[in-house]
This record gives C-alpha cells, sequence and structure tokens, in this order.
C-alpha cells in the first residue's frame, strides 16, 4: 500500500472540511445543484471524450495501482535476477521453469528464456511490452489530466449559470441567495476536484510509470545478461550501476 496516497488525500480533505466548518458551517457548503453541475458534468464530458474500457479503468485498476500496488524495488529486482543468474548457471536455462516471480514483466522474461527463445526474439518482445506498457499508462494519466481541466471549465459554467440566475431574480432577495449559493460553490467545486484529486493522481500515475519503464529496461538488461551467460557477479555489478548510491550500497552490503 502506498501510505502517501491515503495520508495526503484524507489529510487535505479533512483540513478543507475543517475551514469549511469553521468559516460557515459544513451545510453552507453542500449545494446538490452544483455538486450536479461540477461532479456529473466533468465525469459525464469525460466519458463523452473516453473509451468506455478507458473510463472503467480509469475508477478501478488505476486507483487500485496508486493505492495498493505501487512498484518493485529496484533493488528487489537485481537480487531475483542475479538468483536466476545463478541458478541458469549452475543448472541451465530450464532450471528456471517453475520459479516464483511476481514481477510478470521478469516472469515473461523468464519464460522467453526458458522457451530457448532467440536473444533478438526476447528483446523485440520485451520492448514491445514495454512500450504499450507505457502507452496504457500515459492514456491513464492523460484521462485525469483531461478531469483536472474539465472540472473548472465546468465550475465556470455553474457560476454563470447562477449568475443569470441571480440576476433574472434581483426583485426576489429571497432567491438571491441560492443562485450566488451556486455560482461560488460551483467554482469552489471545481478547484477541489481538479487539485485536490485528479491532478495529484495524474501526477502519481506519471511517476509510477517512470519507475516500472525503469525496472522494465533493467529487467531486460538482467535477462539479456543471464541468456548470454553472464557472470552473476559480473550481471550484479552492472545492474547496480541503475541504483542510486545508497540503494548500491546496500545491495552490495546484502
Amino acid at each position: 500500500m502506498d501510505i502517501a496516497t491515503v495520508i495526503g488525500l484524507v489529510a487535505s480533505v479533512g483540513l478543507i472540511v475543517w475551514s469549511m466548518d469553521n468559516a460557515a458551517g459544513i451545510n453552507a457548503f453542500i449545494d446538490v445543484t452544483s455538486i450536479a453541475i461540477v461532479l456529473g458534468g466533468s465525469i459525464l464530458v469525460l466519458l463523452m471524450r473516453s473509451r468506455l474500457n478507458d473510463f472503467i479503468a480509469m475508477w478501478s485498476k488505476v486507483i487500485m495501482k496508486t493505492i495498493f500496488v505501487g512498484v518493485d524495488k529496484p533493488a528487489d529486482l537485481i537480487e531475483q535476477i542475479i538468483e536466476m543468474a545463478n541458478i541458469a548457471r549452475k543448472d541451465g536455462l530450464i532450471a528456471l521453469e517453475g520459479q516464483d516471480i511476481k514481477n510478470q514483466y521478469l516472469a515473461k522474461g523468464i519464460g522467453l528464456l526458458v522457451d530457448s527463445t532467440p536473444p533478438d526474439i526476447i528483446e523485440s518482445s520485451l520492448d514491445n511490452e514495454l512500450a504499450l506498457m507505457k502507452s496504457r499508462h500515459t492514456n491513464a494519466a492523460m484521462m485525469w489530466r483531461s478531469w483536472a481541466d474539465i472540472a473548472p471549465a465546468m465550475g465556470m459554467i455553474g457560476t454563470l449559470v447562477g449568475l443569470v440566475g441571480m440576476l433574472q431574480n434581483m426583485s426576489d432577495p429571497k432567491a438571491i441567495g441560492p443562485a450566488m449559493a451556486i455560482a461560488l460553490l460551483t467554482t469552489l467545486y471545481g478547484a477541489f476536484f481538479a487539485n485536490v484529486l485528479a491532478k495529484p493522481i495524474a501526477e502519481k500515475l506519471e511517476g509510477y510509470s517512470t519507475d516500472e519503464a525503469e525496472n522494465c529496461e533493467l529487467i531486460v538488461e538482467g535477462i539479456m545478461g543471464i541468456q548470454s551467460g553472464m557472470n552473476p557477479r559480473s550481471l550484479s555489478d552492472l545492474l547496480a550501476t541503475r541504483l542510486a548510491p545508497d540503494a548500491r550500497s546496500a545491495l552490495e552490503g546484502a
């Protein structure tokens, strides 16, 4: 679990709710019409510009990834790759079959090794997988960024709707309040959904995508090293160059 996502979300929402309660009470900031315009309207516009499968994945797989899954630590991957290299060096590539490998990309690479796939095919296959992964991640982050753009725009639309309603009812003081509430709260809701939810999740997904791509490149290098029969110690030194100095020292001391 990525505890930073949970802490950041809960704490930021809690701080905003506390500020609202101190300012005028929570009930003053709840308006069904404003919520419908901003939240309902922005989600429907996002649905209109998206493919249905991408829209569903945005709320299911993506949220699960940002909170519960995360990305493997490179040092852990290197240790597992070196373990595989030692097994292959002692007992041959066929001995790698049936090994418990949780990382799917690494498992695919090891499977290609076990099947005695030619090196150029292994590299091309893994590169294709990496390209498709980057495309999926880019699309997911783009959808959240789109929501961050759409929500404030819907808030502005709601503000204009509220202002028109207020101007149309200047002779009725009782109607001015609800119209003014729509005008103000839609702007608030638009800023909230964009800056507290959509944009942070998009940025976190982009960070995860970069980290996962770097892990995949590390795995490709490790798989090709195993396939060529590289000495496990030399392979470990080579892969360690992809780590930060502190992580590299921890790996060497393990």
